[in-house]
């Protein structure tokens, strides 16, 4: 196929953007360009009752965090405009007339009940439902009839009889299907609406589409479609059907596996390089199984025939490490203002507080390693911004231990004297306590770790203290000491 590759992602504005059609997407948008093509994105839009433009800037939103881009769409045109499939009605009408002058379509008056009727009959004669193709050959008058009768006509296309249709796949392939196998189906509703094989087949032809990428789900719609493209006398474009992905449990990738769409993962706190890394290796891998790269290295490596055929599976727990890591390499400066938003949600600062980036680097620095999401810094930071701690059973039990209030209060004598230390030389003093009291260093820190957070494990002991500060920690020994040991 000659000229400038074009491919193109269309999806319906019903929903938040499913993770498995980003997938799909990522694949569209790298083969285009690897191969200095035009990315165009395409609204479909013709279920009515679901589509809705607050879906449909939610997706393009999600789309542009995620780091696509494209040449042309239904936000900034181009020079196929509309890119919205509800504005292309005249459009549509326009290829179904020429369909039935051509003779490759024609007027269907069978009402609901009647092909209920039909389908009922085929299953008791234990044979796959079609239709008959009852009103194939109805002659004008009959037609003009069942008009003046008030019945609203769908237009059927004429399917040939017993043809070979093949599709050459990028991913899987030659793909054979006969045309005996297919009725003679409904392109555009009796209230001139187009049904999704006919709206998808014009909408790729007029806007010079050359190759659809798109998930094997769809492989079933293909022989329609090319049966549309050659009706039309027009050259076809070259398919590719990636396989969709799979939950952990080799099932389809659903709500029980965790988050299924583009925005969760955006609001939980994962990186959009991250989370496009990871789905960009999902079915087609690195060289030397790399796990890691950026964009730029991906489009130049990426090629679409190396894509398996396998179903990949999408590991909820692989792409929170992914992001983890994807964290931990960001320069706190940006981890703090990517912080920022989850740490006011989840109360811990307020809009407009004055922020003391300087600690709150510190803290992030800190806490850290043990995010795989923004998001997991709800339970991460609240150490250090609760107000009071809870000393549950077992941090009673710890501080009731023989020794422990001599500990403390040793521990209250000498903190003040660490008021301009960094948190090694703070390290240093506090293991000094237990040498000088002739102890071994858990039953120094484990009770004063418990007696300044309520909790017997966490962060290193001496970046606990130095993020709060002198008067919260002799506050809190001053508390157990006067309130839990006496």
């Amino acid at each position: 196929m000659a000229g400038k590759i074009r491919a193109r992602f269309a999806p319906s504005p019903t929903g938040l953007l499913h993770i498995g059609n980003v997938h799909t997407a990522i694949f569209t948008w790298l083969f285009v360009r690897h191969n200095n093509g035009e990315f165009v994105l395409r609204i479909e839009d013709t279920d009515q009752d679901r589509s809705s433009r607050e879906f449909e800037k939610m997706l393009l939103e999600d789309l542009a965090w995620l780091g696509l881009d494209w040449d042309e769409g239904v936000d900034i045109g181009g020079p196929y405009s509309p890119y919205r499939q509800t504005e292309r009605m005249d459009i549509y009408q326009r290829y179904a007339q020429e369909l039935l002058d051509k003779g490759y379509a024609y007027q269907c008056f069978c009402t609901p009940e009647e092909l209920e009727q039909e389908r009922d009959a085929a299953v008791k004669k234990g044979v796959a439902p079609r239709y008959s193709g009852r009103c194939r050959n109805l002659s004008e008058q009959e037609r003009e009839t069942l008009l003046a009768q008030g019945r609203k006509p769908v237009l059927r296309f004429k399917t040939p009889a017993n043809e070979e249709i093949v599709v050459d796949d990028l991913i899987r392939g030659k793909i054979s299907f006969n045309s005996g196998d297919l009725d003679d189906f409904i392109i555009v509703r009796s209230n001139g609406m187009p049904l999704y094989n006919f709206a998808v087949t014009i909408d790729d032809l007029t806007m010079q589409i050359t190759h659809i990428i798109r998930a094997d789900e769809h492989i079933s719609n293909t022989p329609r479609q090319i049966l549309l493209y050659k009706a039309f006398g027009h050259e076809l474009p070259v398919f590719a059907h990636v396989s969709m992905l799979l939950g952990s449990d080799r099932t389809k990738l659903s709500k029980r596996h965790g988050a299924t769409s583009l925005r969760e993962y955006r609001e939980k706190g994962y990186l959009p390089a991250a989370l496009f890394n990871y789905l960009a290796t999902l079915g087609w891998s690195l060289p030397d199984d790399r796990e890691f790269a950026t964009v730029t290295e991906l489009v130049e490596l990426f090629e679409l025939a190396k894509v398996g055929r396998s179903p990949a599976v999408f590991d909820e727990e692989k792409a929170a490490w992914m992001n983890g890591v994807y964290l931990r390499q960001l320069d706190l400066d940006q981890l703090v203002d990517l912080a920022l938003p989850y740490l006011i949600d989840a109360g811990f600062l307020q809009n407009g507080q004055k922020i003391d980036r300087a600690w709150l680097k510190q803290l992030l620095a800190v806490v850290r390693d043990g995010l795989t999401c923004l998001s997991d810094l709800t339970v991460e930071a609240q150490l250090f911004f609760e107000m009071e701690p809870v000393y549950g059973e077992d941090a009673l039990q710890t501080l009731r231990k023989d020794g422990v209030q001599e500990v403390l209060a040793e521990y209250r004598c000498r903190i003040p004297t660490w008021v301009n230390l960094e948190p090694e030389e703070i390290h240093q003093a506090m293991k000094q306590v237990p040498r000088d009291l002739g102890i071994g260093m858990g039953k120094a820190l484990r009770p004063l770790r418990t007696a300044l957070t309520g909790r017997t494990s966490g962060p290193e002991l001496h970046q606990v203290i130095y993020l709060f500060g002198l008067e919260k920690v002799l506050q809190r020994l001053d508390f157990v000491l006067n309130n839990l040991l006496t």
